[in-house]
C-alpha cells in the first residue's frame, strides 16, 4: 500500500527519486522485479483537466485493464476508459539508479519542474508539482469542512454512505 507524503527533487531530464517505501511497493507489484532489479510501473496522465499523474504497480495495472476490458464491447463505459486510462497510459520502469523518469510531455501537463510531490494514496501513488497539490488540497479540505462541519471526523466516513 502507497501511503505517506514526499517531496523529491526533479533534475533537467526529468529523473527523480522514488520514495523507498513505494519502491519497494513496486517491486512486490511487479512479478519481474526479483529477476530484473527493475520493478515496472504504469503512469497514467488522463483527462487534459487532471493535474497530476497516477502510478500503478505492474501488477495492479494490469487488473485494472482486465476489468476494463471485461465490460461489454462498444459501451460508453468502456469506451471511456480505455480512452482515458488505457490510452492514456505510460509505461515505464525504475532505472539503474532507482530513479524513476517523467517524460518531457508528461512533466509539461502537470507543470513539474524542480520538485515533485509524491502522495500516496493507497492502491497507487499521485506525482504532483508541489504548489499545485497545496492549492488542491486546501481547496478541497476547506469545502469538506464547510460541507461536514468544523468537527468532522473524517473516520465517520467508514461508518456508511450518505451518499457521499
Amino acid at each position: 500500500m502507497f501511503i505517506g507524503e514526499h517531496t523529491f527533487k526533479v533534475d533537467s531530464k526529468g529523473r527523480m527519486s522514488i520514495p523507498a517505501p513505494f519502491r519497494r511497493e513496486l517491486e512486490e507489484g511487479d512479478p519481474n522485479a526479483a529477476a530484473t532489479g527493475r520493478p515496472r510501473m504504469v503512469i497514467v496522465y488522463g483527462a487534459d483537466t487532471q493535474k497530476m499523474l497516477q502510478v500503478y504497480t505492474q501488477s495492479a495495472f494490469e487488473k485494472l485493464a482486465a476489468d476494463i476490458n471485461a465490460l461489454p464491447r462498444g459501451t460508453k463505459r468502456r469506451v471511456m476508459l480505455q480512452r482515458l486510462i488505457l490510452n492514456k497510459a505510460q509505461p515505464t520502469e525504475v532505472d539503474p539508479d532507482g530513479r524513476l523518469v517523467i517524460p518531457a510531455a508528461l512533466r509539461a501537463k502537470i507543470g513539474l519542474e524542480n520538485e515533485a510531490y509524491f502522495a500516496g494514496v493507497g492502491e497507487t501513488f499521485e506525482i504532483w508539482k508541489p504548489e499545485t497539490f497545496r492549492a488542491e488540497d486546501d481547496l478541497n479540505t476547506d469545502k469538506w469542512a464547510e460541507e461536514m462541519g468544523e468537527d468532522f471526523d473524517p473516520l465517520s466516513l467508514l461508518a456508511g454512505d450518505e451518499g457521499l
